[in-house]
């Protein structure tokens, strides 16, 4: 991770690249499409493979359900980190290639799956692909647009990626309906998954060098022990607990996944119970994500403009509500209602979660930093599968729900008391204070 000195490579390398979206258009087009096929491998699993728990491999406990979500959010997570970390050095293009490389053999064990554990372990590669595809999208696109813009970055990012997510499921919906569980829905996928590995390999050019072109914060480095580099640990450290903005976004990060482990898991089950079809049960669905994903066109730059903190508690309240009303309504339209506040909080905290994580860390580091932070809030699928799990197996599966909101609540009252604000027009760049 060495960054260049002032006056020497850090100068010539601004003299060259131009920060900013259109300065950059075409490589942070192909970045959008490419986390937009990220979304849809993921959107495979979103509605049909806990409906095939059910119907093909006869799993009965919502724990063991949840298993296949606990081994993608732990495999994930771990990626989140070292992916980060390694792509400050080797670069983000072939961390990128790697993640697109593992997704390859997930709709294939799927299709020919005998038991549920296969399902399990293709989703531990769908981790890998995960924490390292998505992850360089965005690092990418920070690394292309600067400060000025980042909220609106990571809203395209984000948006591009979720709504990968509800075109997966709605497709998937329509074509499991229309051909059965399998394995019409994972051939699919595997189209995705070629055409997105060829477009990593021929079209994306490396973006390093923009972050290592980009001034350094003045007050960057204060919690770093010497004058040169920080070492991976002390990166860690300061992201997770030390600087106390970014422990409230990490947590906050961690406690919003619950909520999405919830939609991925529980909402099948729930409205499977309630006698609806895998095609109602990926409309919802599908709706949950078109409106998380369009919406970040709008809540990252409202990210930019009015800062980072409200939109984060905001977003943490609208989780709680969403998901404590879901399973005390009744019918579509009050589900739709519903799914819709859900896929709007989610919107709110996504974008902006990382604009602050780019707001505070300083660009030499920054991969690192996301890393770390993608680290913990992808762990929430795990440790939110584990709990939520475990909840709906002594109780029944509302209980789940109302665990989730109370977690909802919690959180967004740490945000309140901890997390200062970032927005670089707002609050000045800070650094890690």
């Amino acid at each position: 991770m060495s960054a260049p000195s002032p006056g020497s490579r850090g100068e010539l390398s601004r003299a060259i690249l131009q920060l900013g979206i259109r300065a950059n258009l075409g490589q942070f087009l192909v970045q959008t499409l490419l986390v937009f096929f990220v979304g849809i491998t993921i959107g495979l699993e979103r509605n049909v493979v806990p409906v095939l728990a059910e119907q093909e491999f006869a799993v009965a406990s919502t724990s063991v359900v949840l298993s296949f979500v606990v081994s993608f959010g732990f495999v994930k997570a771990l990626l989140n980190l070292y992916g980060g970390y390694l792509s400050e050095s080797w670069g983000r293009r072939p961390v990128l290639i790697m993640g697109w490389l593992a997704a390859i053999p997930v709709p294939l064990l799927i299709i020919w799956a005998p038991s549920w554990w296969w399902i399990v372990g293709a989703n531990a590669l769908l981790g890998v692909n995960q924490g390292l595809a998505w992850s360089m999208t965005v690092t990418a696109k920070m690394d292309l647009v600067g400060s000025r813009w980042r909220g609106l970055a990571t809203g395209i990012n984000e948006c591009g990626g979720y709504t990968g997510v509800a075109v997966g499921a709605l497709a998937t919906s329509y074509l499991a309906g229309a051909y059965g569980l399998r394995p019409a829905p994972f051939y699919f996928g595997l189209g995705v998954i070629l055409a997105a590995t060829g477009i990593a390999v021929f079209w994306v050019r490396e973006t390093l060098p923009y972050a290592r072109g980009e001034a350094l914060p003045p007050r960057a480095m204060m919690h770093v022990q010497n004058q040169g580099e920080p070492s991976f640990r002390e990166v860690f450290w300061v992201t997770t607990w030390r600087n106390r903005t970014l422990f409230a976004v990490c947590q906050a990060g961690l406690v919003n996944k619950f909520a999405d482990a919830l939609v991925w898991v529980s909402f099948p089950l729930f409205f499977l119970a309630q006698g609806l079809g895998v095609e109602q049960i990926g409309l919802l669905v599908g709706v949950y994500g078109f409106t998380w994903g369009i919406l970040q066109l709008l809540t990252g730059p409202l990210a930019d403009r009015w800062g980072r903190r409200w939109p984060i508690i905001s977003g943490l309240l609208a989780l709680g509500v969403g998901v404590a009303c879901t399973p005390l309504a009744q019918g579509m339209a009050w589900w739709l209602m519903w799914v819709v506040l859900l896929g709007a909080g989610m919107a709110l905290l996504y974008p902006t979660l990382l604009a602050v994580v780019g707001d505070v860390a300083p660009p030499q580091w920054r991969g690192t930093s996301l890393g770390v932070y993608r680290m913990w809030r992808d762990s929430g699928y795990a440790f939110g599968a584990l709990l939520i799990g475990l909840v709906s197996d002594l109780w029944d599966l509302r209980a789940g729900f109302f665990f989730t909101a109370a977690l909802m609540g919690v959180s967004a009252l740490i945000v309140l008391l901890l997390l200062r604000e970032t927005a670089p027009q707002l609050a000045g760049r800070r650094g890690m204070d």
